[in-house]
């Protein structure tokens, strides 16, 4: 499975420009499905069972990235964010453009001393020396380099959020043989300008129950306060986030399936934030949702950290709920 994350992590795909993660995941799944589709935002959409309870499963495809908002006479690049970029993990960090060129991120000279710079206040150097030579151009798109880093039990890389939630949904497509359900497994687009491709796969599907596979944050290293999450201590089923209540119903259904499948687990109560699952929930009249999240390091920096274990187990969390008859209170 740690290749396969690899693979899914080293795919440069920012939202809305999701191709090729979409292309590499439709390979990773093709023949463990019963019917694949496209539908007109991006989104992959891959059917195992017919009959049963209807039940949709979201793992956003997208990352965050940059796009270019004017290059200088002098070649630097000026910038905006795709999602939720934060300042303050940009300095020195290097990006990759849609079409191949690389470049290294710099604060203009304005910025003193300790002084958090907003996005307008950076530049991207691709190693020239004038517009004429530079190899971007306004509207084009970018996302972070840096190599996936297997620490043993933890592993680091960029856009974990959420590729990760991907590999957990590739895997439990692989595992899950036969359902009692009818399940799409749902890869969607532009997660992180909106949850977009969710809602209208969402609409499309008219699913009668669903959930999400996302990253969570953490609150297990120095100074984190206020926040019970922990890599290492199992998936963590959500009951709130910044955006959405789950059901009461799905939560008691999660923890159910993973106290009698003896999965560790994390109860989550996220402040700030939201997921597919928000989406999902306000479609057409109402869809009970919730949302089985994978604690993560550094969330939306390029270097994010997961543990192995808590992916693993989530994988046989999902594979529990999908594959007996779903009857909720």
């Amino acid at each position: 499975m740690k290749q396969l994350i690899q693979k899914l992590t080293d795919t440069f795909s920012p939202s809305g420009y999701e191709d090729a993660i979409r292309d590499v995941i439709r390979s990773e799944i093709k023949g463990f499905a019963d019917e694949m589709r496209v539908d007109a935002l991006g989104n992959l959409i891959a059917r195992k069972g017919k009959g049963g309870t209807r039940v949709m499963v979201a793992a956003h495809m997208d990352e965050i990235g940059l796009m270019v908002t004017h290059v200088d006479e002098k070649g630097f690049v000026r910038f905006t964010g795709i999602g939720g970029v934060y300042p303050r993990n940009l300095p020195g960090g290097r990006v990759r453009f849609m079409n191949g060129t690389r470049g290294v991120i710099g604060l203009d000279g304005s910025v003193v001393g300790n002084d958090l710079p907003a996005l307008d206040k950076m530049f991207i150097d691709v190693g020239v020396s004038d517009r004429e030579a530079c190899p971007v151009k306004t509207g084009d798109v970018a996302a972070f380099e840096r190599p996936f880093m297997d620490l043993g039990g933890r592993l680091v890389a960029k856009s974990m959020d959420d590729r990760i939630g991907c590999a957990v949904a590739v895997e439990a497509l692989r595992a899950l043989k036969s359902t009692s359900n009818e399940v799409y497994f749902v890869f969607t687009t532009q997660e992180e300008v909106g949850t977009r491709g969710a809602q209208t796969s969402a609409y499309g599907i008219d699913p009668e129950l669903g959930f999400s596979i996302d990253v969570t944050g953490w609150g297990d290293t120095p100074g984190q306060r206020d926040f019970d999450m922990a890599l290492g201590q199992g998936p963590a089923i959500k009951i709130r986030d910044g955006g959405m209540l789950s059901d009461p119903r799905i939560v008691d259904w999660m923890i159910a399936a993973a106290e009698k499948n003896k999965i560790p687990y994390q109860r989550e109560v996220l402040l700030g934030g939201t997921t597919d699952a928000r989406a999902m929930q306000l479609v057409r009249s109402g869809i009970p949702v919730g949302c089985i999240s994978i604690p993560c390091r550094y969330v939306h920096s390029p270097s994010e950290m997961i543990d192995y274990a808590d992916v693993q187990n989530a994988v046989k969390l999902v594979t529990a709920l999908l594959r007996p008859p779903i009857k909720l209170p």
